[in-house]
């Protein structure tokens, strides 16, 4: 019999997987756990207890296994001194105002249904929702919906709007995205070009007929008032006519919203050919075939013709491209010359040369929301999933391309040979684009802004990312990959010139499966790491710190007496709604010392009968911390009476002011099974024991250690040996403490018999 000391001086890989038991050969193995419950894995190595839980509000939503999630969490901060927690619900929106450290105050609700201006959240949609807020707007996105706003009018008030484009004064001309949905060669004839009721003739079936017919005195039992085309603006050249009914699949009826005109959006559009009648005009996606009459208003004399040549009822000759087209003048031009001055063409002959809004419930809505580089960027619909638009610079609600100047909006679709459905927009290094199927990005050359010039997507990695918002982390996005089984890390190298995805949870993939929510601090936790905090689908949760100098994801489980329903980082705070014991829905935040969940802090009455019925129901096991306002001390647990009141009497002769009343939770350590190189190899599966533990630990109480108690009433810091036996083929060490006090290891030594 042999007796060896085996040192333990590291946690910093955190809990592993199972799948490394065999790898004792590994620097990975010796410094990690088996398990790593409600500790926080910090930077030297070392595991300290989690913070508690604080309540901050209870919500009158309760917990049904058919839909767990029913609020999506949204961080909204204006500054560091006015910062907000949204909750969006299917029934309405709640505005949470962070006032300090310690208060948290509901300040607006705003009721929402399917058919007001507010947010009609279908409970199966409501973890697809994308947020983006800049200064007192929040933008929110669904692929089901139309775009919706959210405003802060004052401290405690918000609005909540249908998105809007901006117009042009003169004529209403929307400033929204138009695409061409129809097949190709499928030509527009409206039977006039001004006026309401006109009728828009398609040469092949178009128009959305999948609704009911209506009838009934008065109205026209042909009209399919239920069409998803009702209420859709089609572009007639630079005419826009919104559609009122439809009469059949080739026919429908609309409204022109202004001025019936098509603007020729090139400078000096207008080319005059020497010696000729010959007119070339640039038009862009002119539409027009030889012989259509046009009408050509407005055009500055050039190439020595006359204005009134210029002007006129015009018939086109020759189209010599999709944007450039030819007709003859009413005289012959002296010279050749470039001109045109502000050029107007009215006409409405069948032509091609027509489109239909990007967003609307025919063709979907934008999946993904976020700002970059000044500008509102919108990302993939139901009939465009891999495209994205840009909106002008520092106008938000501008989407209309226009010339394409630097500053003009930007419409750019992902060419990669496959449909790639965008799911989130990232603002980082680069405006980076997450799909199902794989992670892109468009890139910012040599620090200058993105312009409708230079303006690309490029395809990176091939993972795909999940309904689950990503997050920034040390300069890196984390997502979860498609299907829900891995955690990545998209990140530019220099070395590679291009995007990677690593996955930083390879060694616990146990801990993540099925990822609800991301939350994200850096600094939090009082720990000088960033922490990724995740919550799963099970109710479940786990969190990781990061340091990617070491190239190091600590993860650890975190479990509660309920289950967590998502999670949100405002700033370095991270708030989570978790359903209680009761499947009441609670919002909470780690903060603190206090070793307690979904805790409450109390004031204690002359009668010290401490009231805790804003949370807790009779009959209810509670835990107690008690405070002289220097001190906190365990004073025990108590079962809440029927009016929902504590009785704390019998400590009323220890100064104490406050209380903290809560669930406690276990915090726990489990060593991977301690191995040795006895000189002829590694004794993995032999029969071995552990006689005693050498713990190293500071400002801990009342710990168990493979069954034994140590107990301390003050804070114990130091090295502690706890006397333990047992033989097993996989000998581990396993510290534990159930009662809310601190816990800290920073390492041990196993004396191992073999």
């Amino acid at each position: 019999m042999q007796k060896v000391r085996v040192p333990i001086n590291s946690f910093q890989y955190g809990e592993v997987s199972d799948s490394l038991v065999m790898r004792t050969d590994t620097a990975i193995y010796a410094a990690s756990a088996q398990r790593v419950e409600n500790l926080l894995v910090m930077a030297e190595g070392s595991v300290k207890k989690r913070t508690g839980l604080r309540h901050a509000y209870t919500y009158n939503l309760t917990y049904s296994s058919s839909d767990p999630v029913k609020s999506y969490l949204a961080s909204f901060v204006y500054d560091d001194n006015e910062q907000y927690i949204v909750s969006i619900e299917q029934s309405q929106l709640r505005f949470f105002r962070i006032v300090d450290a310690d208060t948290i105050s509901l300040v607006d609700t705003v009721t929402t249904d399917v058919n007001s201006t507010g947010l009609p959240f279908d409970q199966d949609y409501i973890k697809e929702y994308t947020t983006a807020q800049y200064g007192d707007v929040m933008f929110i996105c669904h692929p089901l919906i139309a775009p919706r706003v959210i405003t802060r009018t004052s401290l405690t008030n918000f609005d909540v709007s249908t998105f809007t484009f901006d117009s042009r004064p003169d004529d209403k001309v929307i400033f929204q995205p138009y695409y061409p949905f129809q097949s190709q060669g499928v030509t527009l004839d409206p039977s006039a070009t001004s006026g309401n009721g006109i009728t828009l003739v398609t040469s092949s079936a178009y128009w959305d007929i999948t609704g009911s017919v209506a009838g009934g005195a008065g109205s026209n039992s042909n009209d399919f008032l239920s069409s998803k085309h009702i209420g859709v603006t089609v572009k007639y050249h630079d005419t826009e006519i919104e559609i009122v009914s439809v009469q059949s699949a080739t026919s429908a009826k609309g409204n022109v919203v202004g001025t019936t005109q098509v603007r020729l959006a090139v400078v000096n559009p207008l080319r005059t050919v020497s010696g000729t009648t010959t007119v070339e005009v640039t038009h862009l996606g002119h539409g027009f075939a030889g012989g259509e009459t046009i009408v050509i208003s407005d055009a500055s004399a050039t190439g020595g013709i006359n204005t009134t040549n210029i002007n006129g009822s015009r018939v086109v000759a020759t189209i010599i491209d999709e944007n450039t087209y030819t007709y003859p003048a009413g005289g012959t031009s002296s010279s050749s010359a470039d001109g045109g001055g502000n050029v107007k063409i009215t006409t409405h002959a069948p032509t091609v040369g027509w489109s239909e809004q990007v967003f609307s419930a025919k063709r979907g809505f934008p999946a993904a929301v976020v700002f970059h580089e000044n500008r509102l960027v919108f990302g993939g619909t139901i009939a465009q999933p891999d495209t994205i638009w840009m909106s002008k610079i520092g106008n938000f609600f501008n989407f209309d391309v226009g010339k394409a100047e630097d500053i003009n909006a930007i419409s750019l679709t992902a060419a990669t040979g496959e449909v790639n459905e965008i799911r989130y927009l990232v603002s980082n290094r680069d405006l980076q684009v997450f799909t199902a199927s794989n992670e892109l990005y468009v890139p910012t050359y040599l620090n200058q802004a993105i312009t409708p010039a230079n303006a690309q997507i490029r395809k990176q990695t091939p993972f795909g990312a999940e309904f689950v918002q990503p997050a920034s982390i040390d300069g890196a996005t984390i997502f979860v990959q498609y299907g829900g089984h891995s955690i990545r890390e998209y990140l530019y190298t220099d070395t590679e010139d291009a995007y990677t995805s690593v996955s930083v949870s390879t060694l616990a993939s146990h801990l993540i499966d099925s990822p609800l929510s991301m939350a994200v601090v850096h600094g939090g936790f009082g720990l000088s790491d960033s922490i990724a905090f995740v919550t799963r689908t099970n109710g479940e949760a786990a969190m990781f710190s990061s340091n990617r100098a070491e190239k190091r994801a600590s993860w650890s489980r975190v479990t509660t007496s309920g289950r967590f329903a998502g999670a949100i980082a405002v700033h370095n705070r991270i708030f989570v709604n978790v359903y209680d014991e009761y499947n009441k829905l609670q919002l909470c935040e780690f903060t603190g010392d206090i070793g307690l969940d979904m805790y409450i802090y109390k004031a204690i009455p002359s009668n010290n009968l401490v009231d805790v019925s804003d949370l807790y129901a009779n009959t209810q096991i509670v835990d107690v911390l008690a405070t002289d306002g220097t001190t906190v001390s365990h004073i025990g647990s108590f079962t809440t009476n029927s009016a929902v009141k504590i009785d704390i009497s019998a400590h009323a002769g220890n100064g104490y002011t406050h209380v903290y009343v809560g669930k406690k939770f276990t915090a726990k350590l489990i060593t991977n099974a301690i191995d040795v190189n006895a000189g002829n190899g590694a004794v993995s599966g032999d029969v071995r024991g552990i006689s005693s533990v050498v713990l190293d630990v500071k400002n801990t109480r009342s710990i168990k250690v493979n069954g034994s108690s140590f107990s301390s009433l003050a804070g114990f810091n130091g090295k502690k040996e706890i006397r333990v036996l047992g033989y097993s083929r996989d000998p581990q060490v396993t510290i534990e403490q159930n009662d809310p006090l601190p816990f800290q290891v920073n390492g041990l030594i196993a004396e191992l018999i073999i």
